[in-house]
């Protein structure tokens, strides 16, 4: 997995809600981003400015973020972020504090591999899942999840029950489609020739 840098502030927390609110807000006015991590001794308040992670949040790659508060560094992952339901500003990120004892739950992406069978007969590659949550040691985990889809055949779909990694928990319901091949019209009118 790729390594980010980021810096962050501590920030104190202000004992009344609306001068909480007032403090956020004039975080967020000096493109400054509020954090909190998580999994740690203790949970740290702190924030971040827009321009440090923009290239962490904006990305389908996943990271391992090498992240510096107030001079003490420590390993995590973005764990939840919060987007304004208008402007979809990043109004919020939650990072979890990660070490080699405790496996974490992560989405990572997804890429196909290889020619479909399906597709040598006239049909479409669809992929339905882009990413996969996974559970696993954070140093264990890829970049992305190869599948493989020679085999995969007209009509035929692959779920998730059907994928194995190694050293990885998938998290996702087994009867989940993660890609499939359909059946094109060029297709189907193929098929209905070849039937008369």
């Amino acid at each position: 997995m790729k390594t980010f840098q980021l810096e962050g502030k501590s920030r104190e927390i202000a004992a009344a809600s609306a001068d909480q609110k007032r403090a956020l807000k004039a975080l967020r006015s000096n493109n400054q981003i509020p954090a909190v991590l998580y999994g740690g001794e203790k949970v740290v308040h702190f924030y971040v400015s827009l321009d440090a992670v923009r290239n962490l949040i904006y990305t389908p790659d996943i990271f391992i973020i090498d992240l510096t508060i107030n001079g003490k560094a420590t390993k995590a992952i973005v764990k939840d972020l919060q987007f304004h339901p208008v402007s979809d500003a990043i109004l919020h990120i939650d990072f979890l504090e990660v070490n080699e004892k405790h496996p974490v739950v992560i989405e990572v992406p997804v890429t196909l591999e290889g020619h479909a069978e399906g597709v040598k007969a006239g049909g479409k590659l669809i992929l339905q899942m882009r990413k996969l949550k996974v559970k696993a040691l954070y140093n264990q985990i890829p970049e992305k999840l190869v599948i493989n889809v020679d085999n995969l055949g007209l009509g035929k779909t692959m779920q998730v029950g059907a994928l194995h990694f190694e050293g990885l928990e998938l998290m996702n319901a087994k009867n989940s489609v993660v890609c499939a091949v359909q059946l094109t019209r060029a297709a189907r009118g193929a098929q209905a020739t070849a039937g008369k």
